[in-house]
């Protein structure tokens, strides 16, 4: 697959953290359907993200099961709550793919506390039961939706890169460069509970310092050019 020009499904795409990513990807010419359990509410917010666009690029919508059926990588932004039940529903065409999921098991009210799942990430746990067919990927957890719809504005939070499968990482550390954002392989998908982790502690740091997006960097390794949108 050239990831180049991939397919990209973002199911929770009518979500600001969903439809944000959406935004970037079509911007620098992937293919991108939003998916969601209503087809009539994503097609609306596609076309919004059409409007937005202006002639740079455009989004299609459908439901959750089309909209993972047509792609090759299936992106999965939707609130802890719905990550199982998503995931369930489009497991029959997930076999082969990449699924890159930003879920953060977040327990409202109280979303400045970790509280992560018992046995830990909750993406690591959706690996195991979709099975080794699936290419589970954790990413983008700790970037803020405030700025993703502003392509003036460089998102200055890194993205971790969490999963068992190293060419599906790489994978995913591209699109996240096509979006204009600096990633790295950051392990195995356990590891992702950290990035998890990390969510709960940016959101605190937001509400002390009063600001919208906080976020991280890795320092040490040699930084490089993530190809800002232009």
């Amino acid at each position: 697959m050239n990831t180049n020009t991939a397919t990209i499904a973002v199911l929770g795409g009518t979500g600001k953290e969903g439809a944000g990513l959406a935004f970037r990807w079509a911007y620098a010419g992937h293919r991108v359907v939003l998916g969601s359990r209503d087809a009539a509410k994503a097609a609306a917010a596609a076309a919004e993200l059409t409007t937005l666009l202006a002639g740079r690029g455009t989004v299609e919508g459908m439901d959750n099961l089309a909209a993972a059926s047509a792609a090759a990588i299936v992106v999965l932004a939707v609130p802890f709550a719905a990550q199982r039940p998503t995931a369930l529903e489009v497991k029959s065409v997930l076999e082969g793919k990449i699924l890159v999921d930003v879920t953060v098991p977040l327990a409202p009210p109280k979303v400045d506390k970790v509280q992560l799942p018992e046995g830990g990430s909750a993406v690591e746990r959706l690996q195991k039961e979709l099975g080794p067919g699936v290419r589970v990927v954790s990413a983008f957890q700790n970037v803020s939706a405030v700025h993703l719809k502003d392509l003036g504005h460089t998102i200055d939070c890194d993205v971790l890169v969490c999963g068992d499968d190293v060419d599906a990482r790489e994978q995913v550390v591209l699109l996240a460069q096509s979006a204009g954002m600096v990633a790295w392989h950051a392990g195995s998908i356990a590891n992702s509970a950290a990035a998890e982790a990390l969510t709960s502690v940016l959101i605190a740091i937001n509400k002390r310092y009063k600001v919208p997006s906080a976020g991280i960097r890795i320092t040490g390794v040699p930084r490089y050019d993530a190809g800002a949108p232009s």
